[in-house]
C-alpha cells in the first residue's frame, strides 16, 4: 500500500481533486450538522461518512431516521438513490476489467460524481490502465478523506449548538438545496409535485411506506411526462 501511495500517478490524482474538495467542504459540514440535528450519535455519523460516503444518501438517511422510519426503508431508499452509479460503473467497466478484482472493488467504492468525471477523462487520455487506475485511486482517496473530516467537523459543530436554536431545519433544507437545481424542465417539476401529493395521500401506510410510494409515484409521473414530451417533439 505504501508503494501505491508513493507513486506519482496517485499523488497527481490526489492533488487534482484538492480544489474539488474545497468546494465540497460546505456540503460535508452541512451533512454533519444535519446528522447532529437528527440526534445521531457521533459513531453513527462517522460510520455513515466512512461507509455510505454520499451526501444525498446521508441526508435522506438522517431525515428518515429522524422521522422514525424502519432501517429497511432507509436502506432501500439509499439504494434507489444510488442507482445512478450503475451508469457510471457501466462506463468505467471496459477500462477496469483488466485490473485485479481487488482493485475493481476498491475503485468501485471510491466512485463519486467528481471522481468519475476526472477518471473517465484520464482513462480516455492515458495509454496505461494501471497509471489511470492509480490516478483514480488518488482522486477517490482525496474526496473520501475530505468527506470524513468535514462531516465530523459539521457534526461536532452542530452538536455544540444549543437545542433552542432548532437546527432540525438543516436536514430538509440541505435536501431542498440538492434537488432544487433539477427543476429546470416540466418533467422533474411534475415528478416533485406528484411525489409530494402522494406522500401526504399515503400517510396512513405503515412503516413510513408513504415515502417509498411517493417516490415511485413521482418517478412514474416524471417518466410519463418525459415520454409524452419526446413523442410531441418527434411529430
Amino acid at each position: 500500500m505504501r508503494q501505491l501511495l508513493a507513486t506519482k500517478e496517485f499523488r497527481a490524482g490526489f492533488v487534482e481533486m484538492l480544489p474539488i474538495c474545497v468546494g465540497l467542504v460546505p456540503f460535508g459540514v452541512v451533512v454533519g450538522v444535519g446528522a447532529a440535528a437528527a440526534g445521531v450519535d457521533w459513531l453513527a455519523a462517522l460510520g455513515m461518512a466512512v461507509v455510505i460516503f454520499s451526501g444525498a444518501a446521508q441526508i435522506l438517511a438522517v431525515q428518515l431516521y429522524a422521522a422514525g422510519a424502519p432501517a429497511a426503508i432507509i436502506v432501500l431508499t439509499c439504494f434507489v438513490l444510488g442507482l445512478r452509479f450503475l451508469m457510471y460503473s457501466a462506463a468505467m467497466a471496459p477500462y477496469l476489467k483488466v485490473l485485479p478484482a481487488s482493485w475493481q472493488r476498491g475503485l468501485a467504492f471510491l466512485l463519486t460524481d467528481q471522481a468519475f468525471a476526472a477518471a473517465i477523462r484520464k482513462f480516455d487520455a492515458s495509454g496505461g490502465t494501471r497509471a489511470a487506475g492509480l490516478h483514480f485511486f488518488g482522486s477517490g482517496i482525496a474526496i473520501w478523506a475530505n468527506w470524513i473530516v468535514t462531516n465530523m467537523i459539521g457534526y461536532f459543530a452542530g452538536a455544540s449548538i444549543p437545542a433552542s436554536w432548532s437546527l432540525d431545519f438543516a436536514v430538509p433544507l440541505c435536501f431542498i438545496a440538492l434537488v432544487a437545481p433539477l427543476f429546470r424542465s416540466i418533467a422533474p417539476i411534475v415528478a416533485a409535485i406528484v411525489a409530494g401529493v402522494a406522500v401526504v395521500a399515503f400517510e396512513a401506510l405503515p412503516m413510513r411506506l408513504s415515502l417509498i410510494a411517493g417516490g415511485l409515484a413521482g418517478i412514474l409521473a416524471g417518466t410519463l411526462v418525459d415520454l409524452a414530451r419526446e413523442r410531441w417533439t418527434a411529430r
